[in-house]
């Protein structure tokens, strides 16, 4: 079949036929102009969607509503059919929607011009009136019954029915609606099935409708893609929340939707079209062999040692940690990592280190790499305490809520900091644990630094989390930088990927095992970051016998990484026998690294 889709009209429709697809709209007074919508099917011509041709860019001065549109226009490229259809705007000069038409898949542009600061872009649908007399907001109709998620949220549901919301993006906590940033940013990426959902990890036969963005990691300026659905109808929304100016012309990122086999085929072809398009690394880092050895993090055993009554960071110290390790050594667990968790700092923003809880950090770490061992410290992203408002996001009352990344006098403090830190002069320590990356600046009411150029959302994210491994690497060649960044285009800012905090229950309440959970990420990151080393994390466990169940699949999807050591429960301790079963998984999982 030729590599550019063809072109037919009969009586009042016009169709455009790829490999694995068709679009096609009516034409006439009767047409696009009135109704707006286009279907889109598959290769034996099932519906999978009415796409809506409108869309709406908002800005802090005007919602963009459309007042009229035009009928089509196609013109062909060396490679694809491109349809233009344009919008007459309340709020730009000029806006249209393109499509663009390859031989295996459709790719959907906005364009405007104008000026304005954007706050809700949409997708697939928009606001504006018909001719009709219709007004209000418009979505696009989809033929399928379950959606892939390709994030972990609270409750379980990677497989959910297709009218179900997702968000996906940097902004997240454990509060209601906000337990969807344990991946920050996940993949920007979603799969439509034909079956019903009937499970949390179970998806239905092929083939599938993959949906994913394209976009350089820099225009990513938005802090999440939602997928909106209402009552049978759905669209994207990419909440730029004011902090993205326009002056002149503004394309926004590339929606592309094709057809996968499964969603695992999804994710793979989502990651390989960002690497084709130069939009993520094509390679995976050099792995350094120590990266691979068993991690021992001290969160879980501070967590369980403080029982429901107390403050686990308050138990970040060097006398706590030294009895974690003797506990270790008793058991003839030798890890080849400690991470030494939330928070051996005096504040967060400027990593001071605590000097009462840790008087002399320097020689703990020094006596753990005389051990073989190396040392990684927990960063906990985005927290500016201690550190100056003119370095950081404020709120409207100017006080501080976050780093700025945009800012170079808080980029120049962060490298001094981390200087301090990893240089042999300094602690002399080997890496960082980055977490809490889904505590993102978010707000309309907020501002950016005074010398900061304004970059927000995921692209604030990648340039912050850069720059802490580009310095990093300059100290130390070999430094390890974990996040739970599982996207493509961060690729080229992350060693490891740590899968991250376990959640507890599906849509019915009920309990979900937490060997299936880690399981299901371990497949996310193997598709949109293949080679890179996984950290599987081990918290919080629910019980002793899920951490047991959990700890000896862990060598089967990563680096092993034990969080407990005295007890899971109050009422379920941990003895020599358990701290037994580690050490012949350990044993285990080296025997494979020779």
């Amino acid at each position: 079949m030729s590599s550019t889709p063809s072109l037919t009209s009969d009586s009042g429709r016009r169709t455009i036929h790829g490999a694995g697809y068709s679009l096609s709209w009516r034409t006439g007074p009767g047409g696009l102009v009135k109704s707006p919508y286009l279907e889109l099917s598959d290769a034996d011509g099932a519906r999978w969607m009415r796409i809506c041709a409108l869309s709406s860019a908002h800005t802090r001065a005007a919602r963009d509503e459309s007042m009229s549109i035009g009928e089509p226009e196609v013109r062909t490229e060396a490679d694809a059919l491109v349809v233009i259809i344009r919008t007459e705007s309340s709020a730009w000069d000029e806006r249209l929607l393109e499509l663009r038409c390859t031989a295996d898949a459709l790719e959907i542009t906005l364009e405007a011009r104008g000026t304005g600061e954007l706050t809700d872009v949409t997708i697939l649908g928009g606001d504006g009136i018909l001719p009709t007399g219709a007004s209000g907001t418009f979505r696009s109709g989809f033929d399928a019954q379950s959606l892939y998620v390709p994030s972990p949220t609270e409750p379980i549901a990677f497989v959910r029915p297709v009218w179900s919301a997702a968000s996906l993006g940097v902004v997240g906590d454990a509060d209601p609606g906000r337990l969807n940033g344990v991946f920050s940013p996940p993949p920007l990426a979603l799969a439509f099935g034909r079956d019903p959902a009937t499970d949390a990890f179970t998806p239905g036969p092929g083939p599938w409708l993959a949906t994913w963005l394209r976009a350089p990691v820099d225009m990513l300026r938005f802090t999440t893609m939602r997928f909106d659905p209402v009552d049978g109808g759905g669209l994207l929304r990419l909440v730029h929340e004011g902090h993205t100016p326009v002056a002149g012309v503004w394309r926004s990122p590339t929606v592309v939707v094709r057809s996968a086999d499964s969603p695992a085929h999804a994710l793979e072809l989502y990651r390989d079209d960002l690497v084709r398009t130069g939009c993520a690394p094509a390679v995976a880092p050099s792995i350094q062999p120590w990266w691979l050895e068993p991690i021992f993090c001290g969160w879980g055993a501070q967590v369980a040692r403080a029982g429901k009554d107390g403050w686990a960071p308050d138990l970040c110290r060097q006398e706590t940690y030294d009895e974690f390790l003797a506990t270790l050594a008793a058991a003839s667990l030798d890890p080849g990592t400690v991470v030494i968790d939330d928070r051996w700092q005096a504040q967060y923003g400027t990593a001071e280190p605590d000097a009462d809880a840790w008087p002399d950090l320097r020689g703990w770490i020094a006596r753990q790499h005389a051990q073989g061992r190396r040392v990684l410290l927990w960063w906990k992203a985005w927290d500016p305490a201690g550190l100056p408002a003119e370095e950081c996001v404020t709120d409207a009352a100017g006080r501080p809520i976050a780093v700025d990344p945009g800012s170079p006098a808080y980029l120049a403090h962060l490298d001094a900091i981390i200087e301090r830190l990893l240089s042999p002069e300094g602690l002399n320590a080997d890496g960082f644990k980055v977490d809490f990356t889904q505590r993102a600046p978010s707000g309309t009411m907020l501002r950016s630094a005074p010398d900061s150029d304004g970059v927000w959302g995921v692209a604030a994210l990648h340039r912050l989390v850069a720059r802490i491994r580009a310095t990093a690497k300059a100290i130390k060649h070999d430094a390890l930088i974990i996040t739970h960044t599982v996207h493509p285009s961060f690729g080229d800012v992350t060693d490891m990927v740590r899968t991250n905090d376990v959640l507890e229950h599906d849509v019915s309440g009920r309990p979900v095992s937490v060997a299936a959970q880690l399981r299901a990420r371990f497949e996310i990151v193997s598709g949109v970051l293949p080679g890179y080393p996984v950290d599987t994390d081990q918290w919080p466990m629910p019980n002793r016998a899920e951490w047991l169940d959990y700890a000896q699949a862990q060598a089967g999807l990563g680096v092993p990484a034990l969080y407990y050591l005295e007890q899971v429960r109050e009422d379920e301790p941990i003895d020599l026998e358990h701290l037994s079963l580690i050490g012949r998984t350990w044993d285990e999982y080296r025997k494979r690294l020779e």
